[in-house]
């Protein structure tokens, strides 16, 4: 029997490994120059754009109650170039280096339960929505009743330096508490209720035209100064969100339509406290940030977006370059408009609109850039669902620095206001923080941006099997981000102004 010829498959494969880890080689080379010279941009970038407005750095609270130009803080250029650096040096390095699939995952799976009763949850929404009704009921009540000063005014009081300023800090940094507190959706449960079925075809744009109404609002008319305007609106909101709950059902209406719900469950996607099957558990801040189920549809980037969207212009109406910005497009627009003060809502909301399409637009091509470089089989629509809830860490960040001077300040007042509602003091406590607490609001910023990169470095490695695919996956979005945080520093960088026209 004629022998078998010697296989030389070893062999082959031998040369094949070498050959794979030649290549292997080169490629981490060149990577590894790309890697430089893009940390290297980013660092330029990140010098001349401080570099432009050092010396005038500020921080803001952004819409105060009585609409007053903010306080201008001084801050060191060494310490503003060193901290604007190492963010986005940090997350540049983020977005090419940390490449262990596993520790990204033990990082965003990493939990811890507390032992809590079985059946914790419903007594606490009780009770909570029993204080969230009759809260309500005085916020009218006072709106018309009470004194019309706004800081001893209960109704705005609640509304701002609560609702507005206080929860969603709770809601991002401790959990989202307003199931609990929901008073419309504790009217809604004990009537009849369920009579249309919510269309899926709407998902959540209710509640992103009814946000963007909202801040709209906020804007044009003294809401935040007058305590009976502020308690029409709020008549008005709570018959649109009671009458939609009973057409609808509560369910369908508070999770998809209802704008402070949906706000609400969104920031919470931030906290490191979360509950799931009324289990109390702690993740790292941002660990939720990753999963699919967080951002399911366009209308839920459209509501993240609008939530940045409309902290970056409050904050850009209350500062030098706003007012005068608002000046000049009322002085050059005339459309056949001689009231001044028409004329400038009309301004007012075109910027507010346009704005808002220039942000989202970003984002949306950032998402078919992204799609473009990888060569994926993903779609854009896809990508952009992954990448779009790391963004609430950024707006939590500029929330945060938005608010936190305002709650702040108020909080003496509210706590009176909450204890004695019926006969607030004549003289309301105004806290007036440090110069240096202002800087708190960069920092904010800055922190938020890093949790932002991390995340959607976690949620590309969620998304796509391949490390490189991956990694060139976060370019666009990160460049987004990067653009996000430099509008929020720089209008943090400008004097405060009050608003031209609104009086």
């Amino acid at each position: 029997m004629p022998s078998l010829p010697k296989s030389n498959v070893p062999e082959e494969r031998g040369e094949q490994e070498q050959s794979f880890k030649r290549r292997s080689r080169r490629l981490r080379n060149w990577f590894g120059i790309q890697r430089t010279l893009r940390l290297g941009g980013l660092f330029l970038i990140w010098f001349v754009v401080i570099t432009f407005f050092v010396d005038v750095v500020a921080a803001g609270n952004g819409l105060t109650l009585s609409k007053q130009p903010r306080d201008t803080l001084a801050v060191p250029r060494w310490l503003y170039l060193a901290t604007g650096g190492a963010t986005i040096g940090a997350s540049a390095l983020l977005a090419s280096f940390v490449t262990d699939r596993a520790f990204i995952t033990y990082l965003h799976t990493w939990r811890r339960s507390l032992r809590t009763p079985e059946t914790w949850w419903h007594p606490v929404t009780w009770v909570g929505r029993g204080v969230g009704i009759v809260t309500l009921v005085l916020s009218v009540y006072l709106g018309y009743a009470g004194p019309q000063l706004p800081t001893a005014s209960f109704t705005i009081l609640v509304t701002f330096a609560g609702i507005r300023a206080a929860l969603p800090i709770v809601a991002y940094s401790v959990g989202n508490v307003w199931p609990a507190l929901n008073p419309w959706r504790a009217i809604a449960a004990v009537l009849p209720s369920g009579f249309l079925e919510y269309p899926n075809t709407l998902q959540r744009w209710p509640a992103v035209g009814a946000i963007l109404t909202l801040v709209w609002v906020e804007v044009i008319f003294p809401v935040s100064t007058v305590p009976t305007v502020l308690a029409t609106a709020i008549l008005l909101y709570s018959t649109i969100t009671i009458a939609g709950a009973i057409l609808f059902g509560p369910a369908s209406w508070f999770e998809n339509a209802d704008p402070l719900s949906v706000m609400f469950r969104l920031y919470g996607a931030v906290s490191p406290l979360q509950r799931q099957n009324g289990v109390l558990q702690v993740k790292l801040p941002g660990s939720e940030l990753r999963n699919a189920d967080v951002v399911t549809d366009v209308s839920d980037v459209a509501f993240i977006i609008a939530l940045i969207w409309e902290l970056t212009y409050s904050g850009f109406i209350t500062t030098t370059a706003g007012a005068t910005t608002i000046k000049t497009l009322v002085g050059i627009t005339s459309l056949g408009i001689v009231n001044m003060d028409t004329r400038a809502i009309l301004v007012y909301t075109l910027l507010f609109i346009c704005g808002y399409a220039v942000f989202l637009g970003a984002y949306w091509y950032a998402s078919r850039v992204s799609r473009r470089s990888t060569g994926t089989y993903i779609t854009a629509r896809t990508i952009a669902f992954q990448f779009a809830a790391p963004l609430l860490a950024i707006a939590a960040g500029y929330h945060f620095a938005h608010y936190v001077g305002l709650f702040a300040s108020l909080s003496p007042a509210l706590v009176m206001a909450l204890i004695s509602p019926l006969s607030p003091p004549a003289n309301p406590l105004i806290l007036s923080p440090p110069s240096w607490f202002e800087g708190v609001g960069i920092a904010s910023v800055l922190i938020g941006h890093l949790l932002a990169i991390w995340a959607a470095h976690a949620a590309a490695y969620n998304l796509f099997s391949s490390r490189l695919v991956a990694i060139r996956s976060q370019y666009p979005f990160v460049a987004v981000m990067i653009g996000y945080t430099v509008i929020s520093l720089w209008i943090l960088s400008l004097p405060g102004a009050i608003p031209p026209y609104l009086s």
